[in-house]
């Protein structure tokens, strides 16, 4: 009996000392792993929040460029806000914010990219390499030289004027007379490429078996779209509508290089707003005021994404 004792006395013993071993390196991984870390940490603080705690400071203050708020900033609580949701021209810009976001990144860039890679995808890979390029040209092209362009194209004596004389219509000065639909196509053109690349990939991967048991059932093509496809593919609809909304909302060089934000302020977006008071008439406080609310909005933007995407689910 005794020796029984002793071995599980032993065994007890051995149990223990594996377990604090155990516990030992679990720690010495939890350590390693943390400082593994650290360095993205850091440089999430540096580049991420810390920009983004200064801007919600800096909102609260009259910093200036100019002055003598620019030496010594006092903080005015929520007077820029007052004044901001005071201001008409801050509601227009919002309204043209609205205008340029629906048409330009929620029906334009989602839908024509969602139809080009269901167009591309039962055809040849040669086809897909040749309709690819193409779009993609519009998207690696940086912004200002897409300005230019499209400046070009609707210029007094642009393509879209020749076009129209070829037909037998009067020439439109499309920049001072339609200066929002301009600035919308030319972002759908410059931003299709990102929206196309991202379902191309999520409709590869809709099993083709769903469909076909889904075709064989008597579902018509659209049948099968809504119930089948966008179903399956919630996820990457979620994500590119909240990519290229948040995208949309911080456009800047290609409206101000195509239009200033005119003629007026026909398309003066937040980002043209925000940049003309706070550089043009050196009000740094009030400008990040209004940069606070740009990315409030585009918080609420995402989350009523996520969110109704989930209540489809």
């Amino acid at each position: 009996m005794m020796a029984i004792e002793l071995v599980h006395e032993k065994s007890s013993q051995r149990n223990l000392s594996n377990a604090g071993s155990l516990e030992k390196k679990g720690k010495r991984e939890h350590v390693r792993s943390i400082l593994f870390l650290l360095p993205s940490w850091i440089l999430l603080l540096l580049f991420f929040f810390a920009p983004i705690l200064l801007t919600i400071l800096f909102s609260f203050t009259n910093m200036s460029l100019t002055g003598s708020a620019a030496r010594d900033m006092d903080f005015v609580g929520f007077k820029n806000f007052v004044t901001m949701f005071s201001d008409p021209s801050f509601r227009i810009s919002v309204l043209n914010t609205m205008v340029f976001l629906i048409f330009s990144a929620i029906l334009g860039q989602q839908v024509l990219g969602f139809t080009l890679a269901s167009l591309m995808r039962e055809r040849s890979r040669s086809f897909r390499r040749i309709i690819g390029t193409v779009v993609m040209a519009g998207w690696v092209t940086p912004e200002v030289v897409v300005a230019f362009v499209w400046f070009a194209f609707f210029s007094d004596q642009g393509t879209a004027n020749v076009v129209l004389e070829s037909v037998g219509l009067k020439p439109v000065a499309w920049l001072y007379q339609f200066p929002m639909v301009s600035v919308v196509i030319a972002n759908i053109w410059h931003g299709t490429a990102f929206s196309m690349l991202v379902y191309q990939a999520a409709l590869d991967d809709v099993p083709k078996e769903v469909e076909e048991a889904a075709k064989i059932d008597g579902a018509t093509g659209w049948q099968r779209l809504w119930h089948v496809t966008l179903p399956i593919i919630r996820g990457s609809i979620s994500t590119n509508m909240v990519l290229i909304t948040l995208q949309t909302l911080g456009l800047f060089t290609l409206i101000y290089a195509l239009t200033g934000g005119g003629p007026g302020t026909e398309t003066e977006t937040l980002p043209i707003f925000m940049y003309n008071q706070a550089f043009i008439n050196y009000q740094l406080g009030y400008g990040t005021a209004i940069s606070l609310v740009l990315l409030v909005i585009g918080m609420i933007a995402s989350l009523t994404y996520i969110r109704l995407l989930k209540l489809k689910t």
